[in-house]
């Protein structure tokens, strides 16, 4: 017998906010968090503008030591596990170790240690490269420093798969849980790529915009957009059965109760014309969940900014959902965050269940011309009230991913 799956707990760390409250906030009254680039000087390059984290102290959450040893996604993915466990008010006396997972992800791992390990052993010699150059760099570390910080004993699993990584590791925790192999898990993703190798890099192959202008930069669905801001973020939600939040009397936020998954088998960075792989991952996480298509009410959409990607989403959400896509609200954050790559799901789920509780819709900021090829409700540049009952987070992926999770109004 399949569990119910609710979530008791919530971490963000965001472009736009250091906290669950001050990012949902924020995105609702349209506040954007994009800016100049300060954590590298970007005189050679033709980026000059990401989201980047904002007036936040490491050490009011973690030891200098550890902070000054470890690459900056595992900092910033144990922080906001550390506020999604102290938000869930558990204790260790609440739960077996090894029935409480990790799947806390990032879609490149640590970009910072391999960038500053390479350049030191091509100047310096292999003798100058760090002993914490390989831990840093590997993407099991993030969860690896969660299960240390908390005891933690159960299977530490990041799904990596680019963009969609976060979703996918909610996804496969939601599937651990619900079937009876864990009684909790964290589960999210973390990125930290603003730096001289990841900006490069993305810039090669087109994808970054290189407008210079902050307000206008990141514009999904928009018919001028020209490619995606990167962000960087963590988000970490702790899933929970049902029986076991209630017999310890926990907070609920929302329930998960589908989750699809998909590979397009078409192209290493572009999406499938026809939007069919997209289209049946939206269609199994809403099978999965039993879940009439008509009773969803709100979108997070991936909505990265990019031509092909907004008008393919488009197109997927078309077909999945029929007439009742033009009736849905949907929305892309991150014309306020940025593209927190591999974190980015974990932000845009937390979104969907802060929404779900709120009744409030945050909106797609800096939408200016209308594209024929998105002609969706993209609840434009102001936010909406609308009670919900279910809401779904889309997330892709380069390498043809596509994760899709349904989440429910909690009614107890």
């Amino acid at each position: 017998m399949k569990r119910r799956v609710v979530i008791t707990g919530l971490g963000v760390l965001s472009p736009v906010g250091n906290t669950v409250e001050e990012t949902f906030t924020n995105l609702v009254n349209g506040v954007g968090g994009i800016d100049y680039i300060t954590l590298f000087d970007t005189e050679k390059s033709k980026v000059k503008i990401a989201g980047e984290l904002k007036n936040i102290d490491f050490e009011q959450y973690l030891d200098k030591k550890d902070i000054k040893r470890s690459d900056r996604i595992m900092v910033i993915g144990t922080i906001a596990a550390m506020q999604a466990y102290e938000d869930a008010k558990l204790k260790p006396e609440d739960y077996n170790p090894y029935r409480f997972g990790i799947y806390v992800t990032s879609g490149i791992g640590g970009l910072s240690t391999l960038e500053e390990g390479i350049t030191n052993k091509a100047l310096r010699g292999p003798d100058r490269v760090s002993p914490f150059f390989i831990p840093n760099s590997i993407v099991n570390m993030v969860g690896g420093m969660i299960s240390m910080k908390f005891k933690v004993k159960g299977p530490n699993i990041p799904v990596v798969t680019a963009c969609s990584a976060a979703t996918n590791s909610i996804g496969e925790a939601f599937r651990g849980i619900r079937d009876g192999y864990l009684d909790l898990a964290f589960a999210g993703g973390s990125e930290a790529s603003i730096n001289e190798t990841g900006i490069a890099g993305f810039s090669s192959i087109k994808a970054l915009s290189t407008t210079e202008d902050p307000k206008i930069a990141s514009r999904p669905f928009d018919k001028d957009r020209n490619g995606f801001i990167m962000g960087e973020g963590s988000g970490v939600l702790i899933l929970e059965a049902y029986e076991h939040a209630k017999a310890r009397g926990a907070k609920i936020y929302a329930e998960i109760v589908g989750y699809g998954s998909t590979s397009d088998a078409f192209h290493m960075t572009a999406p499938d014309d026809e939007a069919e792989g997209l289209t049946e991952a939206i269609r199994v996480a809403l099978a999965d969940g039993n879940v009439d298509l008509k009773k969803v009410g709100y979108i997070n959409a991936h909505g990265t900014s990019t031509t092909l990607n907004d008008k393919i989403e488009t197109l997927g959400i078309k077909k999945a959902f029929g007439d009742h896509a033009y009736k849905l609200n949907i929305s892309s954050t991150k014309g306020a965050t940025g593209h927190m790559l591999g974190a980015t799901g974990a932000v845009e789920s937390i979104v969907c269940v802060k929404a779900l509780q709120t009744s409030l819709i945050p909106p797609t900021i800096n939408y200016q011309t209308p594209d024929p090829d998105c002609d969706l409700n993209y609840t434009v540049n102001k936010a909406v009230t609308r009670s919900l009952e279910y809401a779904v987070n889309i997330n892709v992926g380069f390498g043809g991913q596509n994760a899709v999770l349904v989440f429910k109004k909690y009614e107890g």
